[in-house]
């Protein structure tokens, strides 16, 4: 495939045009930004779930050389706006969880500030705390969050038609709390010159920054710049603004002309940064003898915290995706004392199609038909949960091309069949699910410089995923011009509005801005602008119609697990996806694999263990919280299908961040069921569970 810059249009396998500055270590973060005098914090944080600060000496830190100044609850600066408690940091003597900021040293150096807050003594009087997460009985269970939807049944019915059902699976499947863990720390850099306020941040939207930032301060939007022009990784957990960045421009503002920088430890992002709450989720499907839903109810129990409410909202998939007369989901989350969760890739799609796709894989089993088959039995003629037709349902045609490409007509349809040199193997597939979601407020601005190319400007952000190289291709095209001759501008709050990267909704959006901004610009410009001529343009309103967008896929996986230790293995998997018109198929397969390779770790990995005594996540670091190594990865393949579509600019393209997780765990599950007969219902897949 060529790779000259002056054929790529949108659908060419174009590389990253910043591959060769972030591997050569050139591509500058937010924590590596160059300022004056720069000043390092570190925090003092909270070694107790739930109580007061009565005492806190800091007579020790303050005397350090280097100490530059000790932030506490008794000496920080007021904030204007504290409604978010998460943010209110040092604002009051109360904690709300362990690892709480409660106070921060800044000094001349990360060393001497980390030191000397290990020297800062702190006395609390703990009150009764709550971390254990359970169905049972809790302080604090907040009501029912699923939406009042008018196709859903009432309680009596969804219990008759369960009771009428000649086939029934009851289950109860859970997911533990899983971290973000990006490559790059959460980190801030902070700075005032006057009332006016700089943050170099690591994150997924600057505006959203500036507009968090600027009423805690009591400041205008036009008075915070934000500048993020690299990040490495967010997976959701950099899409709000966490209280690092509050603590370092209150820390700046005590040291005028000095800039504040903090990068969170690994530890300290197990408390501060989210992760994806913990589900328990009881699954009743009720059947007909060949299969055919007559009744889906899902309750979901889900992690939350007192500090600030976090609905994860797995219920979502119950509701939408499958065929069946009677329907009814619940969503309680339990308000606990622990930190606050966060968004993490897919969320609410991912954790939820692993109960309901397990579950479908059981009723298989109990009537006797292939999982496939189930699911094609079960197609919806619209969708369910909102009774409108599909804009794009092609669920089915992932299944059957993934099958064919996977070999499942070898699958023996009995479990624990196939033991070869000491291990078992055996197949398991499940569905994915995304929604197609746009954000119409997005901008961007074109000029035509004299040296002939167009700086693009649109304040995107780049976490990874190779948006500015796909931004790139879509004004090349929209412009008519290599794209050599583009210079894209991104990830800095002085350039036009751009909404965040998350919800696979950013390049989508962002791109229909570049494409109404380049219309706009030759339009008055024409083909043949002059130096200096300049078009800004918001994105059009997204149109609104009768139909169901949603994005669909299948997900197949091979294991094999030893019979003497139950170790278990990934030793093939393959995604089938239906997301539209791929503008770019080097960073789409990249975003498929990373989300399998994710799911692959949510398979068998990641889980954080809570210490309720002490409300604290005892594995919070890399030694003992697992994500997949290259080691655990074997044969990992994406493919999608070639949708009829329009051929140009951002027209038939959907988002593709988030669904290559989904399903994927459920397929492991799946797989591990066929391998051995042994039904695991509950993340990780831990060897013990298959050694019964």
């Amino acid at each position: 495939m060529s790779t000259s810059l002056d054929r790529q249009w949108t659908g060419a396998g174009l590389g990253r045009l910043d591959g060769v500055p972030k591997v050569r270590g050139m591509a500058r973060y937010a924590y590596e930004q160059p300022v004056p005098q720069p000043a390092y914090l570190h925090p003092v944080q909270a070694t107790i779930a739930k109580g007061t600060v009565v005492r806190i000496d800091t007579g020790a830190a303050e005397t350090l050389d280097g100490v530059l100044a000790v932030l506490t609850h008794l000496n920080a600066p007021r904030l204007v706006d504290t409604n978010d408690h998460e943010l209110s940091v040092l604002q009051s003597a109360a904690v709300g969880f362990r690892g709480q900021f409660i106070g921060a040293v800044v000094a001349e150096s990360s060393e001497i500030a980390r030191h000397a807050a290990g020297l800062v003594e702190v006395e609390y009087a703990p009150t009764p705390h709550d971390s254990a997460f359970s169905v049972g009985e809790h302080d604090d269970v907040l009501p029912d969050r699923a939406p009042d939807l008018a196709r859903q049944v009432s309680e009596a019915e969804i219990e008759a038609a369960l009771a009428a059902a000649p086939t029934t699976v009851d289950q109860t499947y859970t997911t533990p709390p899983e971290y973000n863990v990006p490559m790059e720390p959460h980190t801030s850099v902070a700075i005032w010159n006057g009332r006016i306020l700089t943050m170099y941040e690591s994150t997924q939207g600057v505006h959203s920054v500036r507009a968090a930032l600027a009423p805690l301060f009591g400041l205008e939007l036009d008075q915070v710049r934000v500048i993020s022009p690299y990040v490495g990784g967010g997976f959701g957990s950099k899409l709000e603004v966490h209280a690092q960045a509050v603590l370092a421009a209150m820390a700046a503002r005590e040291l005028p002309g000095r800039a504040v920088k903090v990068a969170l430890t690994r530890q300290q992002m197990f408390s501060l940064s989210g992760y994806r709450p913990p589900t328990i989720q009881h699954v009743r499907l009720g059947a007909d003898l060949d299969g055919t839903l007559t009744a889906v109810a899902v309750d979901v129990v889900e992690q939350s915290s007192r500090t600030k409410e976090f609905i994860e909202g797995s219920d979502g998939p119950a509701r939408m995706m499958y065929a069946a007369p009677q329907r009814r989901t619940t969503n309680r989350p339990v308000v606990l004392d622990v930190p606050v969760p966060t968004w993490m890739r897919a969320p609410g799609r991912c954790p939820g199609m692993f109960g309901l796709e397990v579950a479908m894989d059981e009723l298989a089993v109990a009537c006797a038909v292939d999982p496939i088959a189930l699911r094609v039995r079960n197609e919806p003629q619209v969708d369910p949960e909102t009774g409108q037709p599909h804009a794009f349902r092609h669920l089915l045609d992932c299944l059957q091309l993934g099958a064919e490409r996977f070999g499942w007509e070898h699958r023996d349809p009995k479990p624990r069949t196939r033991l070869q040199h000491g291990w078992w193997s055996g197949m398991g597939v499940a569905s994915a699910t995304y929604p197609d979601w746009r954000e119409p407020d997005n901008t961007a601005r074109i000029r035509f410089e004299a040296d002939g190319t167009y700086a693009v400007q649109i304040a995107a952000a780049e976490i990874g995923t190779g948006s500015r190289t796909v931004l790139t291709q879509i004004a090349a095209e929209a412009l008519g011009c290599p794209a050599q001759c583009v210079q894209m501008e991104i990830g800095h709050s002085d350039l036009p509005r751009a909404s965040n990267a998350g919800g696979s909704f950013g390049t989508i959006s962002w791109g229909a801005a570049i494409v109404a901004a380049a219309e706009a610009f030759r339009d008055q410009h024409g083909a043949d602008p002059q130096p200096g001529a300049e078009t800004e343009a918001q994105a059009p309103e997204v149109t609104e119609d009768d139909r169901s967008r949603h994005s669909f896929g299948a997900q197949f996986a091979e294991v094999r697990i030893n019979a003497d230790t139950g170790e278990i293995r990934v030793s093939r998997m393959l995604g089938v996806f239906s997301v539209g018109r791929v503008i770019n198929p080097m960073t789409a397969r990249s975003q498929f694999i990373g989300g399998m390779t994710m799911g692959i770790g949510m398979a068998l990995h990641e889980r954080g263990v809570m210490d309720p005594r002490f409300g604290t996540i005892v594995n919070h670091d890399f030694a003992d919280y697992h994500i997949p190594t290259c080691a655990d990865i074997k044969d990992l393949d994406a493919i999608w299908l070639k949708e009829h579509v329009a051929p140009s600019g951002v027209r038939g393209a959907r988002g593709l961040g988030e669904i290559g997780i989904v399903g994927a765990a459920a397929a492991i599950a799946n797989a591990a069921y066929h391998a051995t007969g042994v039904r695991a219902r509950n993340l990780p897949l831990t060897p013990d569970t298959f050694l019964s």
